[in-house]
Parts: structure tokens; C-alpha cells; sequence
């Protein structure tokens, strides 16, 4: 990185900060799924565990978290709550009783048919084009990985 010296001033006003344009647009699209994920009974973040498990079923809960970006401890009771809605079955380790796969039911499989028109609902609430929508994810995601290398120094 240059010196301290080289960098811009950035101003300290709400509106021109990039963490809190993230911030309110990462609240703004939760709220847009929202009345999308009460139809089919789940949270932001039980969507995006089934997200996980419709790409690749029986997973461990600790594969699940990395996935997501969080710890075990935060996906136990959303899984929980997962399985009493009958998605997803919590099974014990046969070589490892420490460790806890996750399984779709046949409902959890049945239910990414249901979710399938979410994605392009989202898309067409953002009123932005397929191109410019792509190009943002794909900022976003190679934003991620900087701020990760950054954190992981």
C-alpha cells in the first residue's frame, strides 16, 4: 500500500461512506426478500442456509457456517428451527459423533421448486439491468476477498 500521504481525504459525512452504503442496501435488500421468504416460512438467514444445502445436501454444520460467513454457534438454532419446520433432518457423525451433518428432507427439496422465482423477483426490484446487476455482485465479491486479505493480515 502507498504511504498514508498519497491517500485522498475522505470526508466524514454518513452519505460518503462506502460501509454504510453497503450497510443500508444490505438492509434494504433484506427487506425485499422478506415478504418473498414469509411464503414459504423462512427467515433471510434460513434462506441463505438452503441456498447452501440445495447447491450441496449433507453438509456438516461447521461446512455450512464457513460457507455463510459464520460461526457454528449462529447456525445451530437456525438449523434447529429448519428441522422443526421439517427442511432439514440433523444427523449425528458415524466416525465423528462431535460432528453434525445436515440433510434436506424431501420437503427441503421440494421447497427450492417454490424459491426458484425469488431471484428474479429480486432482480426486478432493483430496477437496474442483468449487466449492471452482475457487474455490482461480481464488485462486491472481489471487495469481500480484499477486505478478507486485508483482516486475515
Amino acid at each position: 500500500m502507498t504511504s498514508s500521504n498519497a491517500l485522498p481525504e475522505f470526508p466524514l459525512e454518513l452519505d460518503q461512506q462506502l460501509c454504510f452504503a453497503l450497510y443500508s442496501t444490505s438492509l434494504a435488500m433484506t427487506k425485499a426478500y422478506k415478504p418473498l421468504l414469509e411464503k414459504l416460512g423462512l427467515t433471510y438467514p434460513q434462506y441463505l442456509a438452503m441456498l447452501v444445502l440445495w447447491e450441496s445436501d449433507d453438509l456438516t454444520v461447521k461446512e455450512i457456517a464457513a460457507r455463510l460467513s459464520l460461526d457454528s454457534a449462529t447456525m445451530t438454532p437456525l438449523l434447529k428451527r429448519l428441522e422443526a419446520q421439517g427442511y432439514v433432518e440433523r444427523v449425528r457423525g458415524v466416525e465423528d459423533e462431535r460432528q453434525v451433518h445436515i440433510r434436506l428432507t424431501d420437503a427441503g427439496a421440494a421447497l427450492k421448486q417454490a424459491a426458484r422465482a425469488i431471484p428474479s423477483e429480486i432482480y426486478c426490484a432493483s430496477g437496474s439491468d442483468i449487466d449492471a446487476m452482475l457487474r455490482l455482485r461480481n464488485d462486491l465479491v472481489r471487495l469481500r476477498a480484499s477486505l478478507g486479505e486485508y483482516i486475515d493480515d
